[in-house]
């Protein structure tokens, strides 16, 4: 895929997670290149361009667009790209369940099948600071080890994936996630057993195939008409 053509698809990816509700004032994607990032810009996620997109070096210097439209936490996008050389793509997001969680310190569980889009295990970052510099950036991606989604303390959330898409609906179940986890349990209710989910996991792999094709035609195509 050429450099504009991914250029096109993160900010594409970026007005479908806005119309998804998973972002507000704040928010990113990203997808790796053969030697650096393309990433949004600070602009509204809802208006993403091709050409506000920004292209940097691995190291994170501006190679195509303005440093000074980089959002903050680039660190986070660069270093987890470092540690992870499956991921292809990040989205990060603020939706309302994930960051009402991410008050807390405790663990994500999933408590319905498609939570475990999200990945089987979903942790807090326990730093409200933005991850704004190197060693922050390092120990977020730490926090995220193998996993496909992290929540950080107070601040909204994240999703990897192999590609833009992948990472998008993964954002997408992590709020969905968050959400059921917060709401009341039913008197009835028997908690799901480790080995009940260990039985479960293996559909996840096709269901986030589905899923994904869902989220594409959901929320492409209200946004296919901007640019």
């Amino acid at each position: 895929m050429s450099v504009e053509r991914v250029r096109e698809e993160v900010a594409r990816t970026a007005r479908m997670i806005a119309a998804a509700g998973l972002v507000e004032a704040f928010g990113h994607v990203s997808a790796r290149l053969p030697d650096g990032v393309a990433i949004t810009s600070t602009r509204p996620m809802d208006a993403a361009r091709a050409q506000d997109v920004v292209l940097l070096d691995a190291s994170g210097e501006a190679v195509g667009g303005a440093l000074d439209d980089v959002p903050l936490e680039i660190r986070l996008h660069l270093e987890i790209y470092a540690a992870r050389p499956d991921v292809m793509a990040i989205c990060r997001g603020h939706s309302p369940a994930a960051v009402a969680w991410g008050a807390s310190d405790a663990d994500l569980p999933a408590l319905h099948g498609l939570g475990l889009l999200a990945g089987r295990r979903v942790r807090v970052h326990d730093d409200i600071a933005l991850i704004s510099d190197l060693r922050r950036g390092r120990a977020a991606a730490e926090r995220l080890g193998p996993d496909s989604a992290l929540l950080l303390r107070a601040n909204g959330g994240l999703a990897v994936g192999a590609t833009l898409t992948e990472a998008a609906t993964r954002l997408y179940a992590l709020e969905e996630r968050a959400r059921v986890a917060l709401a009341p349990t039913p008197p009835a209710a028997r908690p799901v057993t480790e080995a009940e989910w260990d039985a479960r996991e293996p559909d996840s792999a096709v269901e986030l195939v589905r899923a994904c094709r869902w989220f594409a035609h959901r929320f492409r195509t209200r946004t296919d008409d901007q640019n």
